[in-house]
């Protein structure tokens, strides 16, 4: 179903598209890419709305920086000091977050209209991004593809091709409540990841390299509580797989919800939302960002995050909903 969901300033609709099968319910806004709300039955089979999100337009176009639902590009998370190297050039990015260039820019993926086509059982939403946007290199042609399995998954697929070699990392920027948006703070939900390292960060929130977790408040391989404090990636034990492979499970005592998410991704960052504002408050949900690692175009360690002509990028994310006692 497509219906009207307001106007951006320049008069540019947005429309709102609504999936379903399964018992799972899903809104997704052209503008942006945003999945704005998920709609999943609890262990007593009511359902509930378990992402965060506004009612209106306008929440999203007065409140950017949270990105909420939003589909992020053409980097997702951080490039120190707004700048990378490749093939003996250095580009210059918009700088947005302090000296670093995050999640794309001053005006990135998640503020753009993407054009929506339905296909079997889901979207497909595809944009042009021009060589220079935010100083980047490149026509990068990207299509994300939501769609909702038989169970119910949601299951999001990128691809991009560029003319030029250019850096790409995408992901969707949803917070999960699986207590059901608005119910209070989701700290109490147990989390477990697959990672036995992660990358821990300096006070810019740029990695410095890569560590175990095995003794720390990073160590997530057995469940339990999120707490707070939280805004960094974990090295799945995985690596980058052709296939989504399980990262994660997410699963709140009080509602029964479980939410399990794999990927084909390296990386996976964990946001306790802390510094949510208002008219959100902080550690209202959980954000799960499947990704290859911040900052990796100056990192020659990290995989590799360069796509160049005649080269396809594709990454798969699937979250999955379920429930139990």
């Amino acid at each position: 179903m497509n219906e009207h969901f307001g106007t951006l300033p320049d008069g540019t609709p947005v429309h709102r598209w609504t999936l379903e099968r399964a018992g799972v319910r899903v809104r997704v806004l052209s503008y942006g890419g945003i999945v704005q709300s998920v709609e999943v039955p609890g262990r007593d089979g009511r359902t509930a709305n378990v992402v965060l999100g506004f009612a209106e337009l306008d929440g999203y176009l007065e409140n950017p920086g949270p990105y909420l639902g939003a589909l992020i590009g053409r980097y997702a998370n951080r490039i120190a000091g707004g700048r990378f190297e490749l093939d003996g050039r250095t580009y210059a990015l918009a700088p947005n977050n302090g000296p670093n260039s995050l999640h794309g820019g001053e005006r990135g993926f998640d503020q753009r209209v993407w054009e929506v086509t339905p296909v079997e059982h889901g979207l497909r939403l595809t944009r042009v991004s021009p060589h220079g946007e935010e100083g980047f290199p490149g026509r990068l042609a990207v299509s994300a593809t939501y769609t909702l399995d038989a169970d119910g998954a949601l299951r999001i697929g990128y691809e991009a091709v560029s003319d030029a070699p250019t850096v790409v990392n995408l992901t969707n920027h949803t917070y999960f409540n699986l207590s059901g948006a608005g119910s209070g703070p989701a700290g109490g939900h147990q989390l477990r990841i697959a990672a036995a390292r992660y990358t821990p960060v300096d006070e810019e929130l740029i990695p410095t390299g890569v560590a175990e977790v095995a003794g720390t408040r990073f160590d997530f391989r057995k469940p339990r509580q999120t707490g707070s404090g939280y805004d960094h990636n974990f090295v799945l034990d995985k690596g980058v797989t052709a296939a989504p492979e399980e990262a994660a499970e997410l699963y709140d005592p009080v509602s029964g919800r479980v939410l399990t998410v794999a990927t084909t991704e390296p990386g996976l960052q964990l946001y306790t939302a802390d510094h949510l504002g208002a008219p959100l408050s902080p550690g209202a949900g959980i954000a799960l960002e499947t990704q290859h690692f911040p900052d990796s175009p100056n990192r020659p360690e990290f995989p590799s995050t360069v796509l160049r002509p005649g080269d396809v990028f594709r990454s798969e994310t699937v979250y999955a909903f379920s429930a139990r006692d």
